[in-house]
């Protein structure tokens, strides 16, 4: 969901910076700041490399599962906040500013980053340290492209925020209002009974941000987002047949469904035999939207096959 996370603060960003009158390219800037800052909380898997190293074996399924295992161990806790999250953005902000609001927003974090190992443990406080560190890297970075420290604020806050309600649709509900004991939603949001179908829905809702980026940066652009994709897209629906051969996929298993419905977009690589110059922006783009466009044909195909034919097979 990363790449969903991004692509939906970075519309939001750009979105509301054009409503405001911001210029194009500026507008764009924010957004990409927002898309950032809509990455940090997953920091909190860095601590799934750990399992890795400590696997003992390189057999992929159990390093695989080892990965997992130690990252949903801290994933999805204070990092996910609401609360922690607009602390931090208002940190973040003064961390943009002169050199007094920088060391406020250092004073703000690095005491987070105490009180979380003093109450809660060295894992913790590490959890935090490295949400602290990533959003400090995001932070630099919008400053040095040029934009205020209310600007980055603002990019913080679509960022930080936007991401948790991004995970309600695939494993566990994110806590939304750590540390205080209140759950507002006890179980991550179901989209159908059926796995299969909830995970086709997730996936969709991930591509539907995407394609939602995509469309607001075509508006500020000007790209003419129909004259990229080309017809060999519609090879996409052919993926519907995987339904005959593939274990029904779900969240705990859904690799195959989720690589081999990504892997369709190498259709677009066919959009200027006999291969596409990708020395040009427009080939570039064509590839991109063309094989984006095949992978959303795909999905939305095996979707109708699934409950068409799979529910009768299985």
């Amino acid at each position: 969901m990363m790449v969903g996370h991004a692509a939906l603060a970075f519309a939001l960003g750009a979105w509301l910076a054009d409503w405001a009158g911001v210029d194009a390219g500026k507008a764009l800037l924010i957004g990409a700041a927002a898309g950032g800052f809509a990455i940090v909380p997953d920091a909190d898997m860095g601590y799934a490399f750990v399992g890795l190293l400590t696997a003992g074996t390189v057999d992929p399924s159990v390093l695989l599962n080892s990965f997992w295992d130690a990252g949903l161990t801290v994933h999805r806790g204070m990092t996910h906040s609401l609360v922690i999250g607009l602390f931090s953005a208002i940190a973040f902000g003064l961390f943009a500013g002169n050199n007094l609001r920088r060391a406020a927003a250092l004073a703000l974090l690095g005491g987070a980053v105490i009180v979380t190992a003093v109450l809660l443990g060295f894992l913790e406080g590490g959890v935090m340290a490295s949400f602290v560190v990533a959003g400090g890297a995001v932070t630099l970075i919008a400053r040095r492209a040029g934009l205020e420290p209310q600007t980055v604020f603002g990019a913080a806050l679509i960022g930080l925020l936007s991401h948790p309600f991004g995970d309600l649709f695939t494993g566990t509900a994110p806590t939304l209002l750590y540390p205080f004991d209140i759950r507002l939603l006890p179980t991550r949001v179901t989209l159908s009974a059926d796995p299969t179908i909830h995970l086709i829905g997730a996936f969709a809702l991930e591509l539907a941000a995407i394609w939602l980026a995509i469309l607001v940066y075509a508006r500020l652009r000007n790209l003419p987002v129909g004259e990229r994709i080309h017809p060999t897209a519609a090879a996409g629906a052919v993926y519907a047949g995987v339904v005959l051969f593939i274990p029904p996929p779900t969240l705990d298993v859904s690799y195959h469904f989720v690589y081999s419905v990504l892997a369709v977009s190498s259709i677009g690589l066919l959009t200027d035999l006999p291969r596409p110059d990708l020395r040009s922006v427009r080939s570039r783009q064509a590839v991109f939207l063309t094989g984006l466009t095949a992978a959303t044909v795909a999905l939305l195909s095996y979707g109708v096959a699934y409950v068409v034919v799979g529910t009768t097979l299985i």
